[in-house]
């Protein structure tokens, strides 16, 4: 423990939405098998909402991380019809609305399935990825693997077996610049120079064409959900099979007809995050919502202007980041970038990169949540700790904390906090 201190009077933007905590492996393959999960998977959909102390919550899987400008329209009057109000980003690009109504599912299905949001009701927990934001927009990258995104998707609607992957398994889709590839992804596909592309699972690596990538992860899948059977521990992703269980990816792919050679599974490239401010050339632009959560107002604010949505700009759209931030894409120029950093700014979005609140989440905390002991929303504040990124947590469970090293700002229910420095990285 590195201190204790009462709560900060200032009040910054409320928002951060849990991030899903693994847990721990157990058994090996040589003994009994013991079960690693003691209840069947709740994590929400939008189609199954979770029942929290402000209401119902809703989460929506965004597997390309795109939203067009229809879709975010849809989103933030469905935030204001029959929610809070807000719209939460989560730390997997996920969004949430909360404060939903009792009676309001059926309403919200219907609105979103007509936005193209749910293009699979049995799959609709499963559609779990996230994607290198810039692919495509500031030429780096090997691929512009918002391609392999679409492709996945499709094929993970398409198979009715797909629907028994948990809610929490968990596809990177990386262009190779190394931005996402590390985020704790089940199954990763990195793009290779020269057309090809590594699949990657439980610490195996195979390389495959670039146009099999989309194929050679849902076959990834398919060999992960075999060794769960086989090991009877109710596994819901990689990283809790026993110890040394094997994940025949090499078998399941070429049954799928994929060529694949065996490669080595060295470390990834490493980038990190979009940081705020003009992408490129100037043809996009890069924002975080303040500890993840905007108002229905600010969220509409991401929308390109109206004389851009009329003349159909091309990949005029707005991709949701694993960082809680957006990428707004299809601007003219360079100056056209600049205006609409300052106009997103006004609008209350983190605009620049030497922010302090940059390195600040939260998780959702009173009044969203019964085990919280404080409104850590309200708390939250910057702290200086040398740089690591800080998280406020309501209760010992830490919702939302970063990966790797991390400052743990943890409530102790008598108006103060407990501050402790933690590293919590995880090999997959």
């Amino acid at each position: 423990m590195l201190a204790a201190m009462p709560p900060s009077s200032s009040k910054p933007r409320n928002g951060g939405e849990s991030h899903i905590r693994d847990a721990p492996v157990r058994g090996r393959p040589d003994g009994p098998a013991r079960p690693v999960r003691d209840r069947d998977d709740a994590c929400p959909g939008a189609l199954r909402l979770h029942r929290a102390d402000d209401g119902g919550l809703a989460r929506l899987r965004l597997p390309t991380g795109v939203l067009t400008p229809r879709q975010l329209f849809v989103l933030a009057d469905a935030a204001d019809r029959l929610g809070d109000g807000r719209v939460g980003v989560t730390s997997r690009g996920n969004i949430d609305l909360r404060g939903l109504g009792d009676g309001c599912g059926a309403e919200l299905a219907e609105v979103l399935s007509d936005a193209g949001l749910l293009p699979s009701a049995a799959h609709e927990r499963v559609r779990n990825m996230v994607v290198s934001p810039l692919a495509g927009l500031d030429g780096q990258g090997c691929a512009d693997v918002q391609l392999w995104a679409r492709e996945l998707d499709g094929l993970l609607c398409a198979e009715a077996w797909t629907a028994a992957l948990s809610g929490r398994f968990l596809f990177a889709v990386d262009d190779g610049r190394g931005d996402v590839a590390g985020l704790g992804g089940d199954v990763t596909l990195l793009a290779e120079p020269g057309g090809h592309a590594l699949v990657r699972i439980g610490g195996r690596a195979l390389r495959v064409a670039a146009a099999d990538a989309p194929r050679a992860a849902l076959a990834a899948a398919e060999a992960f959900l075999a060794a769960a059977r086989e090991a009877g521990t109710g596994a819901w992703r990689v990283a809790e099979l026993p110890e040394g269980r094997r994940v025949d990816v090499a078998g399941h792919l070429a049954r799928a007809g994929v060529a694949a050679e065996p490669a080595a599974p060295e470390a990834y490239p490493v980038a990190g995050p979009p940081e705020p401010g003009v992408v490129g050339d100037g043809r996009a632009v890069s924002v975080v919502a303040p500890l993840g959560r905007v108002t229905s107002g600010q969220f509409r604010a991401l929308a390109p202007a109206a004389e851009v949505r009329a003349a159909a700009v091309p990949r005029a759209e707005v991709r949701v980041t694993p960082w809680r931030g957006f990428v707004v894409t299809g601007l003219a120029d360079h100056g056209a970038a600049e205006a609409r950093l300052a106009a997103l700014e006004e609008a209350g979005y983190l605009t620049r990169p030497d922010t302090p609140w940059l390195g600040v989440t939260a998780c959702t905390g009173r009044p969203g949540c019964a085990k919280s002991l404080a409104d850590v929303r309200t708390d939250a504040r910057p702290l200086d700790h040398g740089g690591l990124p800080v998280h406020w947590s309501g209760c010992e469970r830490r919702c939302g904390h970063p990966r790797g090293a991390w400052v743990d700002v943890l409530a102790t229910g008598d108006a103060t906090y407990d501050i402790t420095v933690r590293d919590d990285v995880q090999k997959r």
